[in-house]
């Protein structure tokens, strides 16, 4: 796990139809700066790549994934099933993401990222969301420093909100954790990024939906490896 802030900043736009998820945001990213964040829909924004929760085989058959899979063409799905079985021998974990040319001039990139092994599976009792979101950061992090500078701006809809049936006020607050853990720290690898989400927030998990207030992002330790 390293830490880097070289980078210049990513624009970060948080954008969903669902305006009850878009209040959630804007009281769990209050103080938050560099995030924008819209009621409107992903297909919508203009920016350098687009993230979708989607499934750990990458089907991309229902909510952002259909949207998406619809605006962009068949060959998107391809692709990304394509660098799943290329990466991750066909099957996705959760806490893992690919990033894969879009076909189109914005977004020039996709991420999917899963929230779910399965299709339409609820994950609202998992901290997924946490997992997938900080996952997505992580992806871009790799593709700039394939491309430097190819992903300045990135958009997110509510993870896990819609099939997920992750309530609002949960979606918001595990999205605010994986975007301050990327914001503070780059992972060498997936497992090291789940073990820390897992490891950090694991009372979370074990708390009923009703009680899960704003969650405090994991502490920054000292790892051997890590650089300032």
């Amino acid at each position: 796990m390293t830490t880097d802030r070289a980078q210049s900043p990513l624009k970060v736009v948080l954008t969903d139809l669902n305006a009850t998820v878009v209040e959630s945001w804007r009281s769990a990213f209050a103080d938050t700066p560099g995030v924008e964040i819209r009621n409107a829909s992903i297909l919508a924004t203009e920016v350098d790549a687009w993230v979708s929760p989607t499934n750990s085989r990458g089907r991309m058959d229902g909510g952002t994934d259909a949207a998406i899979k619809r605006h962009l063409g068949a060959g998107i799905q391809l692709r990304v099933q394509r660098a799943i079985r290329a990466l991750h021998a066909g099957s996705l974990p959760v806490g893992s993401a690919v990033c894969v040319p879009s076909g189109a001039v914005s977004p020039r990139f996709l991420i999917s990222a899963p929230t779910m092994q399965t299709s339409s599976q609820n994950v609202s009792e998992t901290l997924n969301v946490a997992l997938a979101c900080a996952a997505a950061f992580q992806a871009v992090h790799r593709q700039n420093r394939l491309e430097p500078g190819s992903i300045r701006s990135v958009a997110l809809v509510g993870m896990g909100a819609q099939t997920g049936r992750v309530p609002a006020r949960v979606c918001a607050n595990l999205m605010w954790t994986g975007y301050t853990l990327f914001n503070d720290h780059h992972f060498e690898d997936d497992d090291g990024l789940r073990a820390t989400v897992l490891a950090q927030l694991d009372d979370i998990e074990r708390a009923p939906v009703t009680e899960r207030v704003r969650i405090t992002p994991p502490a920054r330790r000292s790892t051997p490896g890590r650089r300032s």
